[in-house]
């Protein structure tokens, strides 16, 4: 039998992920919707011929789902987390997993209190290009230095919710560099030191103050160090993580991974560019086997403590003028 599942914010990321992602799941079906926006709402239950709801509440008491995907805006993700936590209703939470380190920890208190299972939903560790990294990695001797870059342009970084740090709990770092964030705490754990630098500046006839493009280095007592752009102005679109070791490199993009000699020569690479759009898919019937006590949940509130604190980290150390060990925020 297969999961009931509701989703709950019906914006980009829902249309272009969760409910294509809910059709295409062998373990989960879509049996409600719901959106504040109710001109939104109507359209989009034409085409989807489910219950809809404007009101979170409304739609967890009629329809009782096993699990609700949301993916609201930053801000409101808190209460949707309590209403579904205190009927028992399970969650699948699109990044980030909070705003802050106080919002982390009382998040997981709810979701304990609650006795309910949260994950939050980042594609790229359902991808086989992601997963396969730590092989490659494990062939370039001692990793020392790391260079990430996130960028794409969109032509008003700062509109919406997303141009208010005080709704969004900040710009392009919380949010579009909570994928490459959590890539580093993936491969390699929390850093020991964080500093970052950044400004809401692309556009300055512009009334925002989230950030939109910002400079982020960091360090572990390991010797391995390094820095990452993120920018929500800057073309052309690129996404990388490229790391060097005593051994060689590895080179990571959307599409391949490559382990490259000390030279810059490929030894090695496993490209996927025509993969189907199946990482939601993935993400979803995998959350289902964590429900049905088939797998562990490795994307939790407790590991998602350290991203709330690796991203406080950054928004501190640019106030204090100093670099910051994350693991102090916690």
């Amino acid at each position: 039998m297969k999961r009931r599942a509701a989703v709950v914010g019906l914006g980009h990321q829902a249309l272009e992920d969760h409910l294509p992602g809910l059709l295409g799941s062998g373990r989960a079906e879509l049996v409600a919707v719901c959106d504040s926006d109710s001109t939104i709402l109507r359209r989009r239950q034409e085409s989807l011929q489910v219950p809809a709801f404007t009101r979170v509440a409304d739609l967890l008491d009629a329809v009782q789902p096993d699990f609700v995907i949301v993916a609201v805006p930053h801000h409101a993700g808190r209460s949707v987390i309590e209403e579904c936590a205190g009927r028992g209703v399970h969650v699948l939470k699109e990044k980030p997993f909070a705003t802050s380190v106080a919002e982390a920890h009382q998040l997981l208190s709810i979701c304990q209190a609650g006795r309910v299972e949260l994950m939050v939903t980042l594609q790229r560790r359902f991808n086989p290009i992601y997963t396969s990294v730590a092989q490659f990695l494990d062939q370039i001797g001692t990793p020392f230095l790391i260079d990430g870059r996130y960028t794409f342009h969109i032509d008003d970084p700062g509109a919406g919710w997303r141009g208010d740090a005080e709704q969004a709990g900040g710009g392009c770092i919380i949010d579009m560099g909570y994928h490459l964030i959590d890539l580093l705490l993936w491969y390699f754990g929390l850093p020991s030191r964080v500093i970052a630098d950044f400004s809401a500046a692309a556009l300055p006839e512009a009334a925002y103050d989230a950030e939109d493009t910002a400079v982020i280095q960091l360090g572990y007592d390991s010797d391995l160090y390094g820095s990452v752009l993120l920018s929500r102005w800057a073309a052309p679109k690129s996404e990388q993580l490229h790391v060097v070791g005593t051994g060689g490199s590895m080179l990571l993009t959307k599409s391949q991974v490559q382990r490259l000699d000390r030279d810059g020569t490929v030894v090695e690479e496993l490209a996927r560019p025509h993969a189907p759009a199946s990482a939601a898919t993935a993400q979803i019937d995998h959350f289902c086997r964590v429900l049905d006590g088939e797998r562990p949940n490795t994307c939790g509130p407790e590991q998602h403590l350290a991203h709330a604190a690796f991203i406080a980290s950054c928004y501190e150390s640019k106030s204090a003028g100093r670099y910051i060990d994350p693991k102090e925020m916690l």
